[in-house]
């Protein structure tokens, strides 16, 4: 009994060597993400997993892996791939735990693959009512799982948190984390801190009032509640931990903004330093954004726009930075954050740093918020710096449009200067890898807004902004879209270099000890590039935009970097016609993973269909037709795209057979008939004669574009 016992714990040991060692095998049966804060914080011990979105609770994004490196990344190749179940933008990180990978897609499904060999083991479909979509700014998407102590974490799109069992993927417990009767959504990645389950949502385009909630990872129960706006003063304080600072927060608000929801929601970034046990969060834009109608007579509006300290054990206000005080472009301050520790100014700094929309690279003491540093990393116009006396943007007056009454042509707009696509740090170059861009936007204000059921309550007048259809102005437009890889020294606040793009939306970046920088684009490519110099080392092209950020894992000693592929999110919605300045490529959605010597091979990419437009005859008058292009703009170019032009993900309404029969496209719109296929319901929003303004305006869309196609040589595409 005596020899069985120690028979057994040699073989105990020997799992825990091996595991330690990043390796599987030997009878040896881990528990499925068996991740915990020891693991967690010691990633750097087992740099083969990739235990967190961030892979480090500081969210830097950097892979101490280097097996793959600036000498040989040139012999990359395709390892193997997986199809997936959802042609919508793959916006997710994978996770991987003991060379298994968990994943989410779009619509808020999760899979686990084997890494080495991309079997599937498992498949989980939270069954999201598509036409919840019709809440969701920007696209069905997913930005990746939580896992811990053996369940995986998802959000779902529809607001619920749900918690699998990682070994077979069935629910644990699930928690609605929002109010179903309002648009709240989730796209963001949860994190867990010290057994709690971290969530916010979206939802600030269309009236809602954010905030981030914490749920004990074993049973579900809420912990805690924070709120980034105040709420109504006559139902007095919310019994939540952010109540004293909101009680502080509501004197930097005028107005009935509660009426509107106020906006702030917490719907991507977050990190965490375990030594100071500070838990950070991005909050979001206002709802609407016209500051006009939230808080007409001004105001900074706490916590719009701000970087956030949470104690996380009870949720308690620590400090706020605001980036943009009375926030009014949709400037949100949710991208990413990573935390670091550098010198300045010849003393250590623990910092943490970001690059909102708004074009500023802060850099901020992470203990106290005290500002260090910010400059703009772009071209900019609506303001000239930050001032380092008081921490706030010196303003361009004319860029507050409802104050002026005119359109501002503002750079950056509301897709922002740095989206959510994550960036990265190194701190063997000490730089961070910035996907930047400028897509600048003609901000109008809508003087007759009024607040709607469905769509967008923001307060601008989209269908102002139109790009018209005249080939000159069309292409002196899509000439300031650009897109950019900047590597920033974050310490003397400057570009190093840059990997410039044919426009913008491209993906997420993660660097590693190898040296190298990897980037998919919005033109089908996924490349790599010297972490120094920005030397383009290595590239693929992978048949469809590439939007989500990479990582890097190893099994049985071989490194592997992986990506998931496929065109999306709000920029491949919205623009139009603007989505192919890239190129005009399809949604292929897949997981990618690469290795050295790596010989698997894409199948052929499908043609490109080529549908002709057949409209019926264009014969409403013409205030019918413009009244037809207002509504279009309010309610549906955010999905089906800028001047009736389908980005190519959902369908081009100009080609619709229900042009042609009115009652089917009023039933479509007013009725639900296509609700199970994504497509909500209009009715409350929209009036029958509304609906059919709408139809005569896509008529007349299309009738334009068949002539303008008629008028080109043959081969050319009217877009």
């Amino acid at each position: 009994m005596r020899r069985t016992t120690l028979q057994a714990a040699g073989r105990i040991a020997l799992c825990a060597a091996l595991l330690g060692g990043g390796l599987l095998g030997w009878g040896c049966s881990p528990k499925p993400a068996a991740v915990d804060a020891a693991r967690l914080m010691a990633a750097d011990k087992r740099p083969g997993d990739w235990m967190s979105t961030g892979r480090t609770y500081d969210e830097a994004r950097f892979s101490p892996l280097n097996k793959i490196n600036a000498d040989n990344v040139g012999t990359l190749g395709l390892a193997w791939y997986a199809d997936l179940d959802s042609n919508r933008g793959q916006e997710a990180t994978p996770v991987v735990v003991d060379g298994v990978i968990y994943v989410s897609t779009a619509w808020s499904m999760v899979k686990a693959y084997d890494g080495r060999t991309g079997k599937l083991i498992w498949a989980y479909d939270p069954a999201v009512p598509k036409d919840k979509s019709v809440n969701a700014c920007c696209d069905a998407v997913n930005r990746g799982v939580a896992v811990w102590k053996g369940k995986v974490y998802v959000g779902t799109l529809d607001g619920r948190l749900v918690a699998l069992d990682a070994a077979n993927g069935k629910p644990v417990w699930s928690v609605q984390t929002t109010d179903p009767s309002k648009p709240y959504t989730i796209t963001g990645a949860p994190r867990v801190i010290k057994d709690k389950v971290i969530i916010g949502n979206g939802g600030a385009e269309f009236g809602v009032r954010g905030y981030v909630s914490a749920y004990d990872a074993a049973t579900g129960k809420q912990l805690w509640r924070f709120y980034t706006v105040p709420g109504d003063p006559a139902k007095g304080p919310d019994h939540q931990a952010s109540d004293p600072i909101m009680a502080k927060a509501a004197k930097t608000w005028t107005g009935k903004w509660w009426t509107l929801g106020g906006g702030g929601t917490v719907w991507d970034a977050m990190a965490y330093d375990p030594e100071l046990n500070l838990l950070y969060i991005g909050v979001g834009n206002g709802s609407p954004w016209n500051q006009h109608y939230r808080s007409p007579q001004g105001g900074d509006n706490w916590l719009l726009s701000s970087m956030v300290a949470l104690n996380p054990d009870t949720g308690e206000y620590v400090w706020h930075y605001q980036t943009t005080p009375g926030e009014t472009w949709d400037y949100t301050a949710t991208q990413h954050m990573i935390l670091a520790d550098l010198t300045i100014g010849g003393k250590p700094r623990k910092v943490i740093m970001q690059a909102p929309k708004n074009g500023f690279f802060y850099v901020l003491d992470r203990k106290t918020g005290e500002l260090l540093s910010a400059k703009n990393f772009v071209a900019i116009n609506w303001a000239t710096g930050v001032d380092m006396k008081t921490g706030r943007p010196i303003e361009n007056p004319d860029s507050r449009y409802y104050n002026t009454g005119k359109t501002w042509n503002a750079n950056p707009g509301p897709s922002g200067a740095h989206s959510w696509h994550p960036m990265a740090f190194s701190p063997k170059t000490g730089l961070v890898y910035i996907p930047a861009q400028e897509i600048p936007f003609p901000y109008t204000p809508d003087n007759d807004f009024k607040p709607s059921s469905r769509g967008f309550n923001v307060g601008v007048d989209f269908g102002a902004g139109e790009l018209p259809q005249i080939p000159e102005v069309k292409a002196a437009v899509k000439a300031t879209l650009k897109g950019a890889l900047i590597a920033w020294d974050p310490v003397n606040q400057k570009e190093v270099w840059r990997a410039q793009y044919a426009g913008p939306w491209n993906g997420g970046v993660l660097a590693t000890a190898g040296d190298l920088v990897f980037q998919g684009n919005a033109a089908g490519a996924f490349q790599a590039f010297r972490a120094d110099t920005g030397a383009k080392l290595w590239s693929m092209p992978v048949q469809t935009g590439v939007v989500a950020a990479p990582m890097t894992y190893t099994v049985d000693g071989e490194q592997y970097v992986a990506v998931l592929a496929g065109w999306g999110g709000v920029y491949a919605l919205a623009p139009g016609e603007l989505s192919f300045k890239s190129g005009k490529v399809p949604n292929i959605s897949r997981l990618l993973v690469f290795k050295l010597g790596g010989k698997a091979k894409l199948p052929p990419a499908p043609p490109e269909m080529d549908i002709p437009l057949d409209p019926p005859p264009a014969t409403a008058a013409p205030a019918v037709v413009a009244q037809g292009q207002a509504l279009y703009a309010r309610f549906c170019g955010v999905c089906h795209g800028d001047a009736a032009v389908s980005g190519g993900l959902v369908p081009d309404l100009r080609h619709s057979a229900t042009l042609a029969d009115p009652a089917n496209f009023n039933d479509i719109l007013l009725n639900g008939q296509r609700k199970l296929n994504g497509m909500a319901t209009f009715k409350g929003a929209l009036e029958p004669a509304q609906v059919d303004a709408i139809r005569a305006y896509l008529i007349s869309r299309a009738n334009a574009d068949k002539l303008a196609a008629a008028a080109k040589p043959a081969g050319q595409s009217p877009q």
